[in-house]
Formats: structure tokens, C-alpha cells, sequence
């Protein structure tokens, strides 16, 4: 059962086999290129501490390319604008920079969990 379950989640978010997937990756596909976001754009370093530990570990020229990208849709969004089609046509909405290092501070953590030791940092929102 459970490996019949895990088979169909699979399916369901793979957008190379589910066309509903495919569809609504298409759709916020367009909505990031419209204000030049990516996908990890969107995760929030306040709401996960993990995220903020990616970050923090990521290069400083990705971690400004990161806010220039957060403030020029801010901007767009308040003027109620969408970039140029030519500058829509450039970004790269799912082109990952985050990833490997997000899964590389879930691993240390889940380490550090497995030997017993202390957290590096507490969970705690804002």
C-alpha cells in the first residue's frame, strides 16, 4: 500500500507524466518569467531556518543576484507592470541555485540528528 501510494505521488508532481503537473508548471512558469523570479526565489530564510543556512552558505554574488531579483519584482509589482517580452524570454524560472545546498543543510542536519548532537541553530519563528 504504501509503495502503491508513494508510486502515485511520484506521477502526480512529475510534469513529464501528469499533464495537470505539466500545466500548472507551464502556469507558474509564465507568472515568474512576467516579473524575472525563479522557482527558489520564493522560499522564505524567516519561515525556515534551513533555508537561511542555504543561504547564508551560498556566494555572495547569487545571494545579490537572489535580492536584486526580489526587488525588481517587488517593483514591478507595485507599478503593476510585467518585464518586456524580449527580458521575459531570457529568464530562467526553474533553474535551480539552491537546491544542492538546501539538501545539503537537511543531510547535516539529519546527521547531527541521528548521532544525538545539538542543533546549530534553534527553531524558533519570528
Amino acid at each position: 500500500m504504501t509503495s502503491m501510494l508513494s508510486a502515485f505521488s511520484q506521477w502526480f508532481v512529475n510534469p513529464r507524466r501528469n499533464p495537470l503537473a505539466r500545466i500548472h508548471m507551464l502556469t507558474v512558469s509564465s507568472r515568474l518569467r512576467k516579473v524575472g523570479l525563479r522557482y527558489d526565489d520564493l522560499y522564505d530564510p524567516y519561515f525556515d531556518l534551513d533555508i537561511k543556512e542555504a543561504l547564508a552558505r551560498l556566494p555572495q554574488e547569487v545571494v545579490d543576484a537572489r535580492i536584486q531579483r526580489l526587488k525588481r519584482a517587488m517593483d514591478l509589482s507595485m507599478k503593476h507592470q510585467y518585464l518586456t517580452d524580449e527580458l521575459q524570454a531570457l529568464q530562467t524560472p526553474f533553474k535551480s541555485y539552491l537546491s544542492d545546498m538546501l539538501a545539503l543543510v537537511k543531510k547535516e542536519a539529519a546527521e547531527r540528528k541521528a548521532l544525538g548532537a545539538l542543533p546549530i541553530y534553534e527553531r524558533t519563528l519570528p
